[in-house]
């Protein structure tokens, strides 16, 4: 749970508490209508009870984030009285046939779906009038973050074109809207210039920007750009090599036309890092899922990856004891894991999500089960990862620093072009040997590898 409290509270502005729940794409959501909140003269509370107003942005994808959705939303009804709901589990029914959120809290003043910056504004002002005219000056370049100023997160595009039998993203977000390159670019360029280091670009499906407007061609700095991954990924390099930052993706399909990004990586342009869901590795659990894709192609696309750029780094996420699943289907995912030498792996239980088509499918797989193979798959990811970890031991790595208390005079912790924010493991970082040596957070630093401890890397700096 995110709280913002990057404002400071005043005698007359109208307060309005704010919770981010869910994905970097949700964060996205809250940052512009924090940003907007800002703009009109609002101003953030640190405690429900301090506010005016409650905004909760909602998950909705699966059990545990609806649940954890739901009680904070009873929480700030508790605290506060007012609350607004939006994201991804306002757009939810529930067993009534109405919407989820009004028939388990009736006394939220409303509700939308995400990415409804103005219908929030809307309920907003409806119920706390804005207390000025916006002035532009009050915003920051870059809007209101949540993120620490050293990194942000881009989002290139809402929902998705995908149909898997598992999710019900595309019914609460929609098919699949890219934004106009030369807002995306601008928005990169802003962020960098404000001394954002590292970038990374989300979406629901990051393979895909620009399908749903056949590529068309737009204009950044007065220059055609096409609405396609490899262009934007060329911009965004060029621009992040300008500013002597990262540039990393997220959520990317294994579509073929990835094959163009990875001499980028090599080139050294933006981080040779993929974040690519694959959910699992056997053909027929993939085609239950609906998955784009098959598991001996992806075997073969992860293999001519590593060829063109060894220093690739794959992280993804898996799905354990979907209906119908084998033992023997789940050993080909074990051994998917094996060959493939993912980086960085999660794994979930299967889970059914109220409205996904997969809760129809024959063959639903025993708790206990479900939750033993993950277990399984989790040795399997673990002994993979800290192999990998190990023969990191005595190279000099590049670390973006997160964190350095008293100056990084004892030490601090920082990431290394493996390791995403809150998904990946860190970088701790030793107290440098020269007592002049100081380490400062979101500035970067060499550190030579000395040791691992769990899924992190121990760093000397130099």
């Amino acid at each position: 749970m995110t709280q913002d409290t990057s404002v400071a509270d005043t005698a007359t502005a109208p307060k309005i508490g704010f919770v981010s729940l869910g994905c970097p794409k949700a964060l996205t959501d809250s940052e512009l209508i924090l940003t907007q909140l800002r703009a009109e003269g609002y101003e953030t509370s640190k405690t429900f009870q301090g506010a005016d107003l409650v905004i909760v942005n909602t998950c909705g994808f699966i059990d545990d984030a609806v649940k954890e959705s739901l009680d904070t939303i009873g929480e700030a009804l508790a605290d506060n009285g007012k609350v607004i709901v939006t994201g991804c589990l306002g757009a939810r029914a529930g067993e009534g046939g109405g919407n989820l959120v009004k028939e388990v809290h009736p006394k939220v003043l409303a509700v939308t779906g995400p990415h409804a910056t103005q219908e929030v504004m809307d309920a907003v002002h409806l119920h706390v009038p804005k207390p000025h005219d916006p002035f532009v000056d009050l915003v920051p370049p870059t809007g209101i973050k949540l993120t620490p100023k050293h990194y942000a997160y881009l989002k290139i595009s809402e929902g998705c074109n995908h149909r898997c039998s598992f999710c019900i993203i595309p019914s609460m977000r929609g098919d699949l809207v890219s934004r106009p390159i030369g807002d995306v670019l601008g928005e990169a360029r802003r962020l960098f210039e404000a001394g954002v280091k590292e970038l990374l670009v989300i979406s629901q499906d990051t393979s895909a920007y620009g399908v749903d407007v056949k590529y068309r061609t737009g204009f950044w700095d007065g220059k055609p750009v096409r609405t396609r991954m490899l262009e934007l990924v060329q911009a965004l390099g060029a621009m992040a090599a300008e500013h002597g930052a990262w540039v990393r993706l997220h959520y990317v399909y294994p579509y073929p036309h990835v094959d163009e990004i990875v001499p980028l990586m090599a080139e050294g342009l933006i981080l040779p890092y993929l974040d690519v869901p694959f959910q699992h590795a056997h053909p027929d659990v993939l085609k239950r899922m609906k998955r784009p894709a098959s598991g001996e192609r992806n075997l073969e696309r992860i293999q001519r990856w590593r060829e063109i750029c060894p220093e690739i780094v794959i992280r993804s996420t898996f799905i354990a004891g979907f209906p119908g699943e084998t033992e023997a289907e789940f050993e080909t995912l074990l051994d998917f894991m094996r060959e493939a030498q993912i980086d960085r792996a999660g794994c979930f239980a299967y889970s059914p999500v109220e409205g996904a088509t997969a809760n129809d499918l024959p063959g639903a797989v025993p708790d206990a089960v479900r939750e033993e193979r993950r277990a399984r798959f989790m040795a399997v990811a673990e002994a993979v990862s800290t192999a990998k970890l190990e023969q990191r031991v005595g190279a000099t790595m590049q670390v973006l620093v997160d964190a350095a208390p008293a100056m990084g005079r004892k030490g601090g912790t920082g990431r290394s072009y493996a390791d995403a924010p809150e998904i990946d493991g860190t970088v701790r970082l030793l107290p440098p040997e020269k007592a002049s040596r100081t380490l400062k957070v979101g500035e970067f630093t060499r550190a030579r590898i000395v040791g691992t401890q769990g899924h992190d890397l121990i760093g000397q700096p130099i």
